[in-house]
């Protein structure tokens, strides 16, 4: 079996990166807050993995108003599903050839 490690994306080499694009697979979309309520990260850092996220295409950022308060939505793109797809499907390849080496 050969592993096609070209398949893993850097983008997703970081854990909050890695995290972040599961939460917005897994949803239509997530907000700033919540997003970092649920990691427990500061604004800071999340702020440049998603800039990250965003700069690869991988994310759409959608800004609006909830009353006076602004409200940031964040949502996979169609090619970041499929990068992300490809990096978790190289991913469990490289688990099921490790664990047959057993």
């Amino acid at each position: 079996m050969k592993i096609q490690f070209d398949k893993l994306d850097k983008a997703f080499e970081n854990r909050v990166r890695l995290q972040i694009m599961s939460v917005l697979v897994a949803n239509d979309r997530y907000d700033f807050n919540s997003l970092k309520e649920l990691m427990d990260i500061t604004d800071g850092n999340l702020a440049s993995h998603l800039k990250a996220l965003e700069k690869e295409e991988y994310i759409l950022v959608n800004k609006s108003f909830l009353g006076r308060k602004p409200n940031t939505n964040y949502e996979a793109t169609a090619k970041g599903r499929l990068a992300f797809k490809k990096h978790l499907e190289t991913l469990e390849q490289l688990i099921f050839f490790q664990q047959n080496l057993k």
